[in-house]
């Protein structure tokens, strides 16, 4: 009935949600955070989507769309809404966050709301909770998460639906919505999730694979040269570590969206144009993880999640295909050598190889300029600054 995705198939917390204090004492270079457990369960194909329950909907050639809506009221505007629900989806462990990410289609003033809920191991079941209002416009309903709603399962922290006692189950459901009287073609094509929970045992710095010595020819773009862009969407460019880095992978898939609305003369405008179209009214930034992949969705030809991997063994498998992963950590003073800023609560680059002998090939965006983008960091050290910040969290955008 589900499609449940191999970790290499394989996205939320905010890139700042585990983030160690600044200056914190490292841990030795051979031992990191406790592997988390990871579970991504996807519904994506006819039979996957049909599998769920639709109210107001009809089935497609991978897709769900609208045929009979009901009223709704979004923002104070009147909307026309379908609804496809999840069937239920079993990690096989005690979950602790739960991170939902989509593809869909909207059209003109159209959206789409995705909720969740939970459920522990004694059947007690959770209300729905709010994650997301999206669209790829940001009008007339703005683009936006719901931090703040807590229930006695769970609460929600912008992209991320975090387990206040751990639960063994959970649905995603879908709103598909228009304007009353529009016919616009709205639709949702996949749906997903990925369920974790951080293990108890430390284990060791993972063994260099199949992708040692291979480096992806990715772009180099620096958010650093959009210093004093558009201060309103997230800060700014010195705030644009995940749209940066988005655009550079979108530019490795050849795909080279259109920079609009956006001044006359900025280099790498499309870096701009991102930070645009991926921006979160509610948490008031550009690195809401699913919206970057929901946006990305929208241009690539393949799936486009978020994921969260045990260690970078599991990433060299994505960089053997050919798929290279934008990946969040975090980092005190000291403790990422040859990083090009002292320390992040959160941050988000591109890792697009390896080096012979292991070590991490990234596009770090916080590089001062375009050329100063490419670094090499430790594998070890890597490797434990990314589980401990984010549990190992990535976004996959694939394009075939």
């Amino acid at each position: 009935m589900l499609r449940r995705l191999a970790v290499l198939a394989l996205p939320l917390l905010l890139a700042t949600s585990l983030a160690p204090a600044a200056g914190a004492a490292e841990e030795p270079a051979a031992r990191q955070r406790a592997t988390p457990q990871v579970d991504l369960t996807s519904w994506s194909s006819y039979a996957d989507l049909k599998a769920g329950q639709r109210t107001g909907l009809k089935m497609g050639r991978g897709q769900v769309s609208l045929v009979k809506a009901e009223p709704r009221t979004v923002a104070g505007k009147s909307y026309e809404a379908g609804t496809w629900t999840s069937p239920w989806a079993t990690p096989g462990f005690a979950a602790t966050a739960i991170i939902p990410s989509w593809e869909a289609t909207t059209p003109g003033r159209t959206l789409v709301r995705v909720e969740l809920r939970a459920q522990d191991a004694t059947g007690r079941t959770g209300t729905w909770d709010t994650v997301a209002d999206w669209a790829r416009t940001d009008r007339p309903v703005p683009r936006r998460t719901y931090s703040g709603q807590t229930d006695d399962l769970g609460r929600v922290s912008a992209d991320t639906w975090f387990a206040t006692t751990a639960v063994t189950a959970y649905q995603v459901r879908v709103s598909l919505m228009r304007p009353k009287g529009s016919s616009k073609a709205v639709s949702l094509e996949r749906v997903g999730a990925v369920a974790s929970a951080d293990a108890s045992a430390p284990r060791a710095t993972s063994q260099p694979g199949p992708a040692a010595g291979t480096v992806l020819p990715v772009p180099t773009y620096s958010q650093m040269v959009h210093g004093g862009h558009y201060p309103a969407w997230g800060g700014g460019g010195e705030a644009w570590c995940s749209p940066t880095s988005l655009a550079m992978v979108l530019a490795y898939h050849g795909i080279a969206p259109t920079p609009t609305g956006i001044t006359a003369g900025h280099a790498d405008a499309v870096v701009d144009h991102t930070a645009k179209m991926v921006y979160d009214n509610g948490y008031r930034g550009t690195g809401n993880w699913a919206f970057n992949t929901a946006y990305a969705a929208t241009l690539a030809g393949g799936d486009s999640y978020v994921t969260r991997m045990r260690d970078l063994r599991e990433a060299e498998d994505h960089i053997v295909a050919g798929v290279p992963l934008i990946v969040s950590v975090a980092f005190g003073r000291n403790q990422l050598t040859g990083a090009p800023i002292s320390a992040s609560n959160g941050h988000l680059l591109v890792v697009v190889g390896f080096e012979a002998d292991g070590d991490v090939v990234v596009n770090d965006p916080a590089g001062a300029t375009n050329a100063a983008v490419r670094r090499v960091y430790d594998r070890a050290q890597f490797e434990r600054l990314w589980i401990a910040a984010s549990g190992g969290t990535a976004y996959v955008v694939r394009n075939s």
